[in-house]
């Protein structure tokens, strides 16, 4: 009697049909890691952006106030003379 490995169906043996039934579970394993790493690094880097633009919109608001203080104080200097 032969193990159940080496028995065929229509010349498809067991074995090889496990061979294959793990090998796709892999592929789909390692498919499924890459796609979450991926997506997982997309989220981080949109959340950096927005953390950065968040920071230039500051940065700017005050440049924008300063320069309004400067030209006052220059419409100032102007004034006296």
């Amino acid at each position: 009697m032969t193990t159940i490995e080496h028995r065929e169906l229509k010349g498809i043996t067991i074995k090889n049909l496990l061979v294959t039934i793990i090998s796709t579970a892999s592929i789909v394993a390692s498919v499924m890691t890459s796609y979450l790493q991926l997506k997982n690094d997309i989220h981080d880097i949109k959340a950096n952006q927005e953390t950065q633009s968040r920071i230039y919109d500051i940065r700017l608001k005050v440049l924008e106030t300063q320069v309004v203080v400067l030209q006052n104080q220059v419409n100032e200097i102007n004034k006296d003379r």
